[in-house]
């Protein structure tokens, strides 16, 4: 049992992929496995998916897995020498290539990227590590002005800053991959680098509802359409890494809590991630700044945290989720923590489903009660608790398997597969004996939601407070 409400996103790589360490990072406390698409081999992602699954049927938890799309990643081409050495002021052409052996090149092989840049366009190479500045433009020739000294090695990323770019946000690479991973059964595709709503309209074409959407928010255009884009997707993505590279590094929190706000008034989950412990790479334990940044994420009220290189290539994964799962759980036993901020409106368009649960989460605070049991079909119910936050966890009941991995992205849900009920005396039943499976004793109180009649998906009508064992 998770003694915490946010969730938890692993990465899975070389250091996390086999069966006996994915069930230590579960039972450290992963909910959601991400599958990194821009590294790994389809067979082994194919095997780790298998695993996963084996390992869910085990331990009779829905899991959620996600597919991490590479996305257009724009990338220096390859030196003769495997790199260049940039000299502060020289200056050296941009040219459309694959590969050189001059040292005065830097082969760009996107033609789409050479076509807009215009002179003062900045261009950050290696995560931000070097930085060149175009200064002139003849024709096809294009120069730019080392303005950091270093090493550029083969096939580097490139930003280009206050830039949107003429290209989709799904590559060739990605369509193959989105195929692949569709077939595996993925509950979320991630799309990267998403930079205006029809890279999610075109995602949604292709995947026809087969999976849902996590949004990464990793470049300043997309922050332009952030409404759109929330309200197209399924889910977000604060993916700090390029959107660190992109934007200066005093605006990144400050974009940070804006989408999460966003996300929260919109009702959809959000992720933080990227270098929350990064430290744990190599490390036993994680520097404060790091802890600061991990609460600082549950406080703003995200729905889950994500580990990276700390799961899929260091050297501590199970200990790196432990001391996430504890940082996060100190962080929610602050009840002044934002986590548990409704964001709902006066002017909000209410429903009765919208009545019920925002009834169920201020009875679960004012009668402490130990669990909300939401009978629900599609998810809906539980989706609208998790966006209300209710001071307990939420147990959500549903006969459909994938509604129940995809709830497990959810703050606060604890999805459970079981059949429908059919009468009320089984509504308060099984209610019973699912608070029990997770934790609950004789006599605590719990609020149970359903639909009547019962069976039928978006009729939330009905609010139940019970006690456990029938005790008045």
């Amino acid at each position: 049992m998770r003694n915490r409400l946010a969730k938890i996103v692993a990465t899975i790589g070389p250091a996390s992929s086999s069966p006996s360490m994915l069930r230590l990072i579960y039972n450290a406390g992963v909910d959601i496995f991400r599958l990194n698409m821009s590294h790994g081999q389809h067979a082994k992602l194919e095997g780790v998916a298998k695993a996963i699954r084996e390992l869910e049927a085990d331990v009779e938890t829905p899991l959620a897995i996600f597919a991490d799309l590479q996305g257009p990643k724009i990338r220096t081409g390859a030196f003769a020498g495997g790199s260049i050495k940039l000299r502060y002021g020289s200056e050296y052409t941009l040219a459309l290539a694959k590969e050189t052996d001059a040292d005065d090149v830097i082969p760009i092989p996107h033609k789409e990227l050479l076509n807009i840049l215009e002179p003062g366009d900045v261009l950050k190479l290696d995560d931000g590590k070097l930085q060149i500045t175009v200064s002139r433009r003849d024709g096809d020739t294009i120069m730019a002005k080392a303005d950091t000294p270093g090493e550029l090695k083969d096939r580097k990323g490139i930003n280009v800053p206050g830039r949107t770019l003429p290209i989709s946000a799904l590559t060739e690479k990605d369509r193959e991959d989105l195929d692949f991973a569709l077939g595996l059964g993925v509950d979320y595709i991630a799309l990267s680098f998403v930079q205006q709503p029809s890279d999610v309209e075109e995602a949604k074409a292709l995947i026809k509802g087969r999976a849902k959407i996590i949004a990464k928010i990793e470049k300043p255009s997309a922050v332009e359409f952030l409404d759109e884009i929330i309200e197209l997707s399924d889910a977000i993505m604060v993916a700090r890494g390029d959107l660190g590279v992109e934007c200066a590094p005093e605006d990144v929190p400050l974009l940070q809590r804006r989408i999460i706000r966003t996300c929260r008034r919109a009702g959809k989950p959000v992720i933080v991630a990227t270098h929350m412990l990064e430290s744990m790479v190599e490390s036993i334990a994680p520097t404060r700044a790091e802890a600061s940044d991990v609460s600082t994420a549950i406080y703003q009220g995200a729905d889950a945290v994500m580990l990276s290189a700390e799961t899929a290539v260091g050297r501590h994964p199970p200990t790196a989720v432990a001391i996430m799962d504890r940082i996060i759980a100190a962080t929610e036993g602050d009840n002044d923590s934002g986590g548990f901020a409704s964001n709902r409106h006066d002017d909000d368009d209410y429903t009765t489903a919208d009545a019920i649960t925002l009834s169920a989460r201020r009875i679960a605070e004012v009668l402490d009660c130990k669990f909300a049991v939401a009978y629900t079909k599609t998810g809906s119910t539980a989706r609208r608790l998790s966006r209300d936050r209710p001071h307990s966890p939420v147990i959500a009941a549903t006969p459909d398997e994938t509604v129940a991995r995809q709830l497990a992205l959810y703050w606060g849900v604890r999805p459970v597969v079981t059949e429908d009920i059919s009468h009320f005396h089984e509504m308060i039943e099984k209610a019973d004996a699912l608070a029990k499976a997770h934790g609950g004793k004789d006599g605590d109180r719990i609020i149970i939601l359903a639909g009547y009649p019962f069976g039928r998906p978006g009729k939330t009508n009905t609010l139940k407070i019970s006690r456990i064992g029938g005790i008045e």
